[in-house]
């Protein structure tokens, strides 16, 4: 999550959607936010006495931890946005940084079929680097009555022009965004991964998703 009280908009960001490219596109305009010198010093005087005083919202918290923590009128008064993804797209990316960042996380799983019906196992030990890819995108996006209220919704499959559009609502020319780091060795097609039984599994795990955000598997 990226919040910039100078330009009013706060990124919401979700896992393997694109976020870490727009992060890095819009952190250059906190050194012009004369309030990152205060959070930055809040944050770190919090990290280094053990204090957690909630000065810095986490990387991939979700909005309604932001509508929580914030004054109402400071919250409603931001550009919320976040991007979001093809969730049959999404686990072949996560299988990917997994194998390339983390292989100990795979827990013998080396195939994707195999990784992932054991990642969609109920009975499988929580682990944050493997469910925070599971975690419903919509989950990203909703207060607790379940409305969507971040004001725009980009997506990874339009990534760019995407962006863009937001960076017109903050009302700044859009950076450029970063390439993002790609798995060398991952398909293109990501339908090529699935068999029919791996593909209804995410089809079962993100039916809101797939019904709120208006995804298919044929893309």
């Amino acid at each position: 999550m990226l919040l910039s009280p100078r330009y009013r908009f706060l990124f919401v960001h979700i896992a393997k959607t694109g976020g870490t490219s727009v992060r890095s596109a819009l952190e250059g305009l906190r050194w012009r936010d004369p309030w990152y010198y205060p959070m930055f010093l809040c944050s770190r005087f919090s990290h280094l006495s053990g204090h957690h005083i909630a000065t810095k919202l986490p990387r991939h918290a979700k909005v309604i931890a932001a509508q929580e923590l914030l004054p109402r009128e400071f919250f409603d008064s931001l550009f919320k946005f976040a991007f979001v993804r093809n969730p049959w797209d999404l686990q072949v990316s996560s299988f990917h940084h997994i194998r390339r960042e983390r292989p100990h996380v795979l827990g013998g799983h080396e195939t994707f079929d195999d990784f992932l019906r054991w990642k969609f196992d109920p009975e499988r030990p929580y682990q944050y680097h493997v469910d925070t890819s599971i975690t419903l995108q919509s989950d990203y996006l909703i207060d607790l009555h379940g409305q969507v209220i971040v004001d725009f919704i980009g997506r990874y499959e339009r990534l760019h022009e995407d962006f863009a559009s937001a960076c017109v609502r903050i009302g700044i020319s859009a950076p450029t965004l970063p390439h993002a780091r790609k798995a060398q060795d991952r398909k293109q097609d990501y339908r090529r991964y699935y068999s029919d039984i791996t593909a209804e599994l995410v089809a079962t795990h993100f039916a809101r998703d797939i019904a709120v955000l208006d995804y298919r598997f044929d893309a």
